[in-house]
């Protein structure tokens, strides 16, 4: 069968497409205001074989995850009618919040042709502290582990197992939702998928699918082949892993040789006891993601973009922990240095294409308790935007979710509505995006009261090493983190902590700004 190019982009459309409608469906079916509100979740389609043929513009770090996740699934025989699910860290997950739930798509046959995925971060998945973000030093006390296992088969759930889980976590009628939510995005990528087929013919469908992994394969091959071929270094370090105060280097060495890339993490940290812990799912993705970020052309997000590029690390490392390291803030802070450093490594090679730092965390915030009009148990989790890196062609974005996520803020009257909490300010930090010829974007300000006793949970980064600036551009300001006692304490917090708040007691979040790039032009005398 010969390639059309015209077909070829229709394919490419028709597939993303439909892991866009499945994220839609999750999004508004689902209970929890971090899927519905933040939109915290992925959605992908997969080959008979397992290969991310096409992925929705979700989350990032995700990218290179969730792929070895179905893959895992793929370990159990599925059926028509089954999925199954997991959220193992060592078996292509990120952290135990984020569950992914598979499908077989069956159009002919005994055999599955696709397989549809979605990935979703819940508020809470039981564990030591509520929102299982803690400051974990093993993966036992980060919530409930789900091996793959089938949450459906033969179109029914199973109960027993919706039932066991719902058991180990503190807000069961809104996991409860948000499972069904995903059973829901999988129905509706089975359905379009078997449509599809159904238009254009199983093998026609196959074979562009093959041609899309191929076509994204030659595009990164082209952009590879337009970085200047040697060797690149780049070092920046983790502030602390949360139990231990001292920083931890993470390294890469960037090899370009033609249209391969080779990225040696070996000089990094080993594992610690911490939860910054990164499993080699998420240092993955977070390559795949900065070489995606040099495409300009519009690229399907596929399988294609492994081809070219290897990453090497060392098992046990910060880049790659075994069982049963913790790994909670792994996925969300360690994935941004990761990012850093391989950005920091380019720009020896791109300086007029690679911005400065941008806030480098994502400022996880995760809070608990019992609401006084039900007393019913709430778990409230999310992540705050910062400013974004300058470059050599204008400024850095002010208080935007960056790099490895692309989550949205929880809109003030969701959050209200829906917890105990009050917002008290939401605004700009000014002056916090560093200085240069181009200056970097400004962090935010998020400061909420608790109207009820609960736990308070932060997982951040930024703290005390600034994002950097490039090109003589000065670094953004590091992040704060404030309890404002309701007798008038002010208590400075480090970037990871646990606590408790009383009410009337309020936390403030000061989000970091993003490095400048060029030094100021001096006016003229």
């Amino acid at each position: 069968m010969n390639t059309s190019p015209i077909l070829l982009e229709v394919f490419k459309n028709r597939l993303s497409s439909i892991a866009e409608e499945m994220g839609v469906t999750l999004q508004r079916t689902s209970f929890s205001p971090n899927i519905k509100e933040r939109r915290d979740y992925s959605c992908a389609v997969f080959d008979a074989r397992g290969n991310l043929v096409a992925q929705a513009a979700h989350i990032p770090v995700h990218l290179g995850s969730m792929p070895l996740s179905v893959k895992a699934a793929l370990e159990i025989p599925m059926d028509e009618g089954d999925m199954v699910m997991l959220n193992d860290p060592f078996r292509g997950g990120t952290h135990l919040p984020d569950i992914t739930l598979v499908a077989p798509v069956f159009v002919d046959g005994e055999s599955p042709r696709f397989y549809v995925a979605n990935r979703a971060h819940h508020a809470d998945v039981g564990g030591m502290s509520a929102g299982s973000m803690p400051l974990s030093t093993s993966i036992f006390q980060e919530g409930i582990i789900i091996p793959p296992t089938k949450l459906v088969e033969k179109g029914k759930v199973d109960n027993k197992v919706l039932s066991f889980i719902l058991a180990n976590v503190r807000t069961p009628q809104e996991r409860e939702g948000d499972f069904s939510a995903q059973i829901m995005a999988n129905t509706t990528g089975i359905r379009r998928l078997q449509e599809l087929a159904a238009l254009h013919r199983l093998d026609k469908v196959s074979f562009y699918c093959t041609e899309l992994m191929a076509y994204t394969e030659r595009i990164t091959r082209e952009t590879i082949r337009a970085i200047p071929n040697g060797t690149y270094s780049f070092r920046d370090f983790m502030e602390d892993d949360g139990i231990e105060p001292s920083p931890v280097p993470i390294e890469v060495t960037l090899t370009i040789e033609g249209d391969r890339a080779i990225l040696d993490f070996t000089a990094s940290s080993a594992q610690v006891r911490g939860s910054i812990n990164s499993v080699y799912a998420i240092t993955l993705s977070a390559v795949l993601y900065t070489f995606r970020c040099l495409m300009e052309e519009d690229v399907p997000v596929n399988a294609g973009l492994l081809k070219p590029i290897e990453v090497v690390t060392l098992e046990g490392s910060i880049v790659e922990a075994t069982f049963p390291a913790a790994v909670a803030g792994g996925n969300v802070e360690t994935s941004q240095r990761i990012v850093d450093v391989v950005l920091g490594a380019l720009a020896s090679a791109l300086p007029d294409k690679i911005p400065a730092a941008s806030q480098g965390t994502m400022n996880n915030l995760a809070m608990g308790g019992f609401h006084p009009s039900t007393g019913r148990p709430f778990a409230y989790y999310e992540t705050l935007g910062g400013g974004t890196g300058a470059w050599a062609k204008g400024p850095g974005v002010s208080s935007v979710h960056s790099h490895m996520t692309n989550t949205l803020n929880t809109p003030i009257e969701a959050l209200e509505y829906t917890y105990p909490l009050m917002v008290t300010r939401y605004s700009l930090r000014k002056g916090s995006g560093g200085k240069g010829l181009h200056p970097g974007g400004e962090g935010l300000i998020r400061e909420m009261e608790a109207l009820t006793e609960m736990e308070v949970t932060v997982l951040s980064e930024r703290r005390k090493i600034p994002p950097y600036g490039l090109m003589g551009g000065e670094p953004g300001s590091t992040g704060k983190n404030l309890i404002l006692r309701r007798d008038g304490a002010v208590m400075e917090m480090p970037g990871k902590f646990h606590g408790r708040l009383e009410p009337g007691d309020r936390i403030r979040i000061e989000t970091p700004g993003g490095g400048g790039w060029g030094k100021v032009q001096e006016a003229p005398p």
